[in-house]
């Protein structure tokens, strides 16, 4: 898996204050996409052990976090590396994590490597932007078909 940038605090992907991990690799390729560099897998910088390292106490180390937000690209590119990152950062921080996805709930929960990943998952962001559906208005999506899926209770 490759990182193409972390954004250390934002509040554009998510409620609250938000440390963003943007991942390399997309197969969708959405006509109208706000991010086709992410498309490519090869973008980035490796997620060395290192890296990963440093990400978690650059979290632990800021009180003011609400949470983590994997984006890309499609964190679900490289799904056992999505898993084993969600799950670390999950463990390691005890914090609520949204993910943005181009599949839906419904084709996660039909694949055995996607399923993996839903239990470390607290906000699901899903679906392909679709150009068309486009609504500039609408709260932390692009378009209208994609949803915020509340995974667990309380998140």
């Amino acid at each position: 898996m490759r990182i193409l940038n972390i954004y250390p605090e934002t509040i554009s992907d998510g409620f609250g204050l938000r440390y963003a991990i943007y991942l390399s690799g997309c197969s969708h390729h959405c006509p109208g996409c706000h991010n086709p560099e992410s498309w490519n897998p090869q973008q980035g910088t490796l997620l060395t052990e290192e890296m990963l390292q440093d990400m978690l106490t650059e979290i632990c180390g800021n009180p003011l976090l609400d949470g983590i937000t994997l984006s890309g690209g499609d964190p679900m590119f490289h799904p056992e590396g999505a898993r084993m990152l969600l799950k670390i950062l999950k463990e390691e921080t005890n914090l609520p994590v949204w993910c943005y996805t181009g599949y839906t709930y419904e084709e996660m929960e039909q694949s055995t490597a996607l399923r993996a990943c839903l239990p470390f998952i607290d906000v699901l962001v899903d679906g392909r932007f679709d150009r068309e559906l486009f609504n500039p208005s609408l709260a932390f999506r692009g378009s209208s078909n994609q949803r915020i899926i509340h995974l667990h209770k309380n998140s």
